[in-house]
């Protein structure tokens, strides 16, 4: 189909464009709202500045697409594939972009709150300085993507995939990494004040100086990470394991731990502060 016969029927009335191929076509600034392009391929189709608001692109091949400064808001992108397409600057609040494949796809300073992207791929991707406030990243794949000044408060990253990623600068307020994979992350001078990290992989990780304050870090996986001068201040590390973990000058004061936290041979976590609780305790 060309792109004057879609503009034509939609003016028309006709929304459902489902399956229709539309490679390489151009739209851009085009105002489809509502449009039904499931399925679709438009692969290396142009849509920068194009009003899409509560699009339907489920399944739709958007390889390498073009949606720079696009309008997307609610949108559903579930399941499609938009593996390098340039995202640039888009709007995608509250939009639906579940399982969608975004390998090295351009995202920066795209507007993501709200945005529901659990199962998504988005390996290598750039997504620097997004804002993923109050987002569902649940199981998402990021690592090796470009995060560096993002802004991921409220959002839930329970099992998440971010080793290798690039985090410098990015905001944390109220952030969910339950479970989330982490190793060899560097997170040196991050605020992850009151963070929920119970269960999450950062092996390896440089915490250097951070600010761990009230984090729940309990059964976090911590071996050979980091720690210098990290703020530990009343963190729960019950059952964490920290063997190998340098931990000079870091602040324990107030800190918890069990009897199965492990921490670095001839570590006195007491001398640091920090103080034995039954796990009866924690629950009570």
């Amino acid at each position: 189909m060309y792109d004057y016969e879609l503009l034509q029927e939609y003016l028309e009335g006709r929304r459902d464009f489902s399956g229709v191929d539309l490679t390489k076509t151009s739209l851009s600034g085009a105002n489809l709202a509502n449009i039904v392009l499931e399925g679709a391929n438009l692969t290396e189709a142009s849509l920068p500045s194009a009003y899409l608001a509560a699009a339907n692109f489920s399944r739709a091949n958007l390889t390498e697409i073009d949606f720079h400064q696009a309008f997307m808001s609610r949108a559903d992108l579930s399941f499609a594939k938009l593996s390098h397409a340039n995202l640039s600057c888009a709007d995608l609040t509250k939009a639906n972009l579940k399982g969608a494949l975004l390998v090295r796809a351009n995202l920066s300073g795209a507007k993501l709150s709200g945005a529901i992207l659990a199962g998504a791929n988005l390996r290598e991707a750039n997504l620097q300085a997004v804002n993923f406030c109050g987002a569902d990243l649940r199981g998402i794949n990021l690592r090796g993507a470009n995060l560096a000044g993002a802004n991921l408060s409220w959002a839930n990253l329970r099992g998440a995939r971010l080793s290798g990623s690039t985090l410098q600068g990015a905001i944390f307020n109220g952030i969910n990494l339950n479970e989330a994979y982490l190793n060899g992350v560097d997170l040196q001078d991050a605020d992850l004040s009151g963070v929920n990290l119970s269960g999450a992989k950062l092996n390896g990780a440089n915490l250097q100086a951070t600010n761990l304050t009230a984090a729940n870090l309990s059964a976090v996986h911590l071996r050979s990470a980091i720690l210098t001068w990290t703020v530990l201040r009343a963190a729960d590390l019950s059952s964490a394991d920290l063997r190998d973990a340098s931990l000079d000058g870091a602040n324990l004061e107030r800190a918890i731990y069990t009897e199965d936290t492990q921490f670095p041979r001839c570590f006195d976590p007491i001398a640091r502060g920090a103080y034995l609780a039954a796990h009866e305790s924690l629950v009570s």
